[in-house]
């Protein structure tokens, strides 16, 4: 492969992991599923629904915003019910955040409107082409520079 595939994968990433790219995709992704439920507490939500129950400070880490910035909307989805805190069974000064069943339930609609999405965007595509596609790309992923092994 040469070194124009590489550019060509690198600038296609960086307007998929452009912030304004996924800001419009929660927005899109939480129309209607409550007050609560938008572009900046989705990431809260999605995080909790991949790590389970998680301190602020960690779920920070792993959503990419400060500990701060954390608290201040898992307050806001807390008001809306969909997420609680508990203690850390660990540290029993600690608290974690973790999802409640409404919080698992934007969740499930969230994804089902995800998987919506990304079927209609691939409608057109012949479906070998899309499995290819989805198998190559799960590759990469599990592969490529964004492993935890390649930090």
């Amino acid at each position: 492969m040469n070194n124009s595939t590489g550019h060509d994968i690198a600038e296609a990433l960086g307007l998929l992991l452009r912030r304004s790219t996924r800001a419009r995709l929660y927005t899109r992704l939480t129309e209607g599923l409550g007050e609560a439920v938008d572009e900046l507490t989705y990431p809260v939500l999605s995080g909790l629904a991949r790590t389970g129950p998680a301190s602020a400070a960690d779920l920070g880490r792993e959503i990419g915003l400060d500990r701060t910035t954390v608290t201040r909307r898992a307050d806001r989805l807390e008001q809306a019910g969909l997420l609680r805190r508990q203690p850390d069974p660990a540290d029993g000064r600690a608290t974690l955040l973790a999802l409640t069943d409404g919080g698992h339930t934007v969740i499930s609609a969230t994804r089902q409107r995800l998987a919506a999405g990304i079927e209609d965007s691939l409608a057109t595509w012949p479906q070998a082409d899309a499995q290819a596609f989805a198998r190559l790309l799960r590759r990469f992923v599990d592969e490529g520079p964004f492993t935890a092994d390649q930090g």
